[in-house]
């Protein structure tokens, strides 16, 4: 293999900036996160001809540079920010700067070479943009209900106005994903097989569809690692700690939490699943964690074969 095909880029991610490193030549510029700096960064990028090009995942700031370098055919793909800093302290890199950030992300993605995943389409990243903006209104919400609980008599009235606009609002975002959903044939379809599971609704339906593209095109257990509900050994030496599920798509994996505690009532198998965990001696949480695990495996099988849900139970 020749140093051009293992060469790797990692591009430091800040709301004005984009700092970027190559790896190994050692080579560094910065350009503006905006459309010349990223035009610049594009070109420059090109003439490389990097096997991998790593960004962080920095909360959107990375989200037009990650689809300009992928519309233009190049290697790129955002990575969760703990996986970087797992990899930083592994190799002895303790301090922190953007070019620093930069200089690891390349190292990274020569060494590591992280798998590369189709980008979504551009109504599929505004599909997901809604999604992000009803979480933070949710969020509002709750902060919201929680002070007015706490609050004097003379505050509350403002606090249920704002109440009332955020239920207004999160219904109104309701409909327009609902529609956006309904008006693609392709999501439509796949919206159709995935609410034919019981339990499965509208919320988790557009979460998977906007938030987890590669569902219905990867194995089990390279999405269950992706979403983060494989559980992880936490073990050192002879010390055993307790299996749990952290990491992948956060914001995915507490959708499907508050999905599965529904489904574990209305789905037959994994009420079943769930009721013989709670009969073995296991915790709530960990049959409902057996439960988004088995829920996520039937959502990728019934996207994968295109063949809406059945259930035939064993004693028929």
């Amino acid at each position: 293999m020749t140093d051009q095909a293992q060469r790797g880029v990692g591009i430091d991610v800040s709301q004005a900036t984009l700092d970027v490193a190559v790896y190994p030549t050692g080579e560094q510029w910065q350009v503006s996160n905006d459309e010349a700096g990223i035009s610049q960064l594009v070109e420059r990028i090109r003439k490389l001809a990097p096997e991998r090009i790593v960004l962080e995942a920095t909360g959107g700031y990375e989200a037009v540079a990650l689809a300009s370098l992928g519309s233009a055919g190049l290697p790129a793909l955002a990575v969760n920010p703990r996986q970087v800093r797992d990899f930083a302290r592994s190799t002895g890199r303790l301090a922190k700067t953007d070019a620093l950030d930069a200089q690891v992300l390349a190292h990274f993605a020569a060494v590591v070479r992280p798998q590369l995943r189709a980008l979504p389409d551009a109504a599929t990243r505004e599909l997901s943009a809604l999604l992000a903006r009803r979480r933070q209104l949710v969020g509002m919400r709750t902060a919201e209900s929680n002070r007015l609980a706490r609050s004097l008599e003379a505050v509350r009235p403002e606090i249920r106005e704002h109440l009332r606009y955020l239920d207004k609002r999160i219904k109104a975002l309701d409909h327009e994903l609902h529609e956006r959903l309904r008006a693609s044939p392709l999501w439509r379809a796949k919206d159709d097989l995935l609410r034919s599971i019981p339990g499965v609704g509208p919320v988790l339906s557009t979460t998977l569809l906007a938030d987890v593209p590669e569902l219905g095109t990867i194995g089990h257990k390279q999405l269950s690692a992706l979403i983060g509900v494989a559980p992880l050994n936490r073990d050192s030496g002879r010390w055993r700690g307790k299996r749990s599920i952290w990491g992948g798509r956060g914001h995915v994996r507490a959708v499907l939490y508050m999905a599965t505690t529904t489904a574990v009532r209305r789905n037959p198998l994994l009420k079943a699943l769930y009721e013989r965990l709670r009969h073995a001696g296991k915790s709530h949480q960990v049959a409902v964690t057996a439960c988004m695990h088995k829920l996520l495996r039937i959502c990728n099988a019934i996207l994968s074969h295109h063949t809406p849900w059945s259930y035939q139970p064993l004693d028929t």
